[in-house]
């Protein structure tokens, strides 16, 4: 029984549970009103102010704002609708393999080629290549690459064929052989080979597709990631925990989705009017996004300009880092679950 027109346990108001179609309507057109005078207000400090809104989400004041994580599932979920309506992988495949290789890569390509034909002598399609190669008076192209660029094994070994493998391996002692997980991704990696020789364009644009789906994933994995870089650039800052480094870290993920979004507005800008000036407008926003890292960090942890550059060096050197391998790991992942 509640007395009073509040719930003393819970605080929920005393009202009949059943309420009318109208009543309903009004209070779906509230939520959308309240969140959108949240979003706007957020979205323009978040935008023009670097590091506050994460300033006043530590000291407690959170109600004119929208939640973080709330704010940051919106935006990607907006920047990945765009993203993937727009971004075709089979015709930035078939674009990039007709591009014209330079001298510099075709000697870097003929000599990788030399190297397995010197370990596999009998690999006929290679001997068949390098003669292609050293042919200097024909204009060759990206699809003239073994693979497609990916001839090249992913496990540093060159085995063609399954038989092969399996005969170096009769020929170790029984404690040399490898264990059953690295021949299983030695034989799928020749199986990757051969799918790569036999239709490298069908193959690319299958990784590609593989590897953009799984972005969001990326993202979101990296994300743990970056506050802990942040916690431990700044471990000696007692009075910031991991949250309020992750909380930072989501501010700044949503407004790489803004620009990452401009980007895409202005390449699509470039493509169709042939304009210059859009790619250094998209070079300018890049720049913009390490400022306003550099700012952010400046305003939400207070520490003096020398201090905040040096730190935003190592963060930025760091989160590079990490995205490096996040991407190799996510890539040889796509490569692997064809």
């Amino acid at each position: 029984m509640v007395l009073g027109r509040y719930c003393h346990v819970c605080g929920q108001e005393n009202v009949i549970p059943k309420e009318s179609f109208w009543h309903m309507v009004v209070h779906f057109f509230y939520d959308i009103i309240h969140f959108d005078s949240k979003f706007f207000i957020t979205a323009k400090d978040l935008i023009f102010r670097p590091g506050f809104l994460s300033k006043e989400y530590m000291v407690g004041r959170r109600s004119s704002y929208l939640h973080p994580v709330k704010m940051y599932v919106f935006t990607s979920a907006v920047f990945f609708l765009f993203f993937f309506s727009f971004f075709n992988t089979e015709s930035e495949v078939k674009e990039s393999s007709n591009l014209p290789l330079t001298a510099e890569k075709r000697a870097d390509i003929l000599e990788g080629m030399e190297e397995i034909l010197r370990e596999n002598p009998a690999d006929s399609f290679i001997r068949e290549k390098i003669r292609l190669f050293r042919d200097t008076s024909k204009v060759l192209y990206r699809r003239d690459i073994p693979g497609g660029g990916f001839f090249l094994s992913f496990t540093g070994t060159s085995f063609s064929s399954y038989e092969s493998y399996d005969s170096m391996q009769r020929s170790l002692p029984a404690k040399e052989r490898d264990g059953w997980f690295r021949r299983r991704i030695i034989k799928k990696d020749i199986e990757l080979k051969n799918r790569l020789m036999e239709n490298p364009e069908a193959v690319l644009t299958q990784i590609a597709d593989s590897v953009l789906h799984r972005m969001p994933y990326m993202l979101f994995v990296s994300l743990p990631l970056f506050a802990l870089i942040l916690k431990l650039v700044y471990i000696r800052r007692k009075q910031f925990y991991y949250v309020d480094h992750g909380i930072f870290t989501i501010h700044l993920y949503i407004f790489s989705f803004v620009v990452l979004l401009v980007v895409f507005a202005m390449n699509g800008l470039q493509k169709w009017t042939g304009l210059s000036v859009f790619g250094w407008l998209i070079f300018l926003l890049f720049i913009g996004l390490l400022f306003y890292l550099y700012k952010g960090m400046r305003n939400f942890y207070g520490q003096r300009r020398g201090k905040t550059f040096v730190k935003f060096i190592l963060v930025t050197f760091f989160s590079l880092l990490m995205m490096l391998v996040l991407f190799a790991i996510f890539m040889f992942l796509s490569a692997f679950t064809l």
